[in-house]
């Protein structure tokens, strides 16, 4: 690979950075300070600084994000996306969000450059797990807790039967398999209540982290993502 390639392909740099990064001596490959921005690397074993700094390849990247509300899902919109609480580098190196939560919606969100794991998690076959922490309007009856554990008719989709482990007539963890736009919002008024607060806390196999402040990210484990993309 190229050594401007590798530099963008990780967001690192543009190719005109990276060149004028070359020129000035700030880049060494192995110990040794490059002359030419075109000189190929091995980006597996090549040991590669800028400025002094190990830059480590990587084809796919994981990110976990503690969502704050206000932000859109998306990595373009008029308004804030999510991809505006990273470092650029993660945008330029493909990153985008794996599913999406409503603006006003908080919590858990992947952040991925792996196509192929993104597609498979949001599969509707798949069936993927997600929790949510929710606050409603209106007490929830048993009757109504009843209705939406066995499917609820939204008139486009019935949904699956969802889970809820109830902590307070008007709180609790709610749990589906599927994603729809306002899904559980839509589930909520359907059966008499109406959703004040919203927040993710488990999409697949991973928890949300709760050392993560809203706006927080990091890096997934190596366990994470052995789970993620198995």
């Amino acid at each position: 690979m190229r050594l401007d390639r590798f530099f963008t392909t990780l967001g690192v740099a543009t190719r005109r950075e990276v060149s004028l990064a070359v020129s000035r001596g700030r880049v060494t490959v192995n110990g040794r300070t490059v002359k030419s921005a075109s000189v190929h690397v091995d980006e597996e074993n090549d040991v590669i600084t800028l400025d002094g700094r190990e830059i480590k390849y990587r084809k796919f990247f994981y990110l976990m994000l503690n969502k704050p509300a206000g932000y859109v899902s998306s990595t373009e919109d008029a308004g804030d996306t999510v991809m505006k609480l990273l470092p650029a580098e993660y945008e330029r190196a493909g990153g985008f969000p794996c599913g999406r939560l409503d603006r006003d919606t908080v919590g858990l969100l992947l952040i991925t450059n792996d196509g192929d794991t993104a597609h498979r998690l949001l599969s509707p076959r798949r069936h993927v797990a997600k929790k949510y922490r929710f606050e409603c309007s209106e007490p929830l009856t048993d009757e109504m807790i009843k209705k939406l554990e066995h499917g609820v008719d939204l008139g486009d989709f019935v949904t699956s039967p969802a889970t809820l482990e109830m902590s307070s007539p008007t709180s609790g963890v709610i749990g589906i398999t599927e994603g729809k736009f306002h899904q559980i919002k839509r589930m909520l008024a359907e059966v008499g209540s109406g959703i004040t607060f919203l927040e993710r806390i488990k999409f697949g196999p991973l928890t949300l982290d709760d050392n993560l402040s809203r706006g927080e990210f990091r890096e997934l484990t190596a366990d994470e993502i052995s789970l993620l993309i198995s």
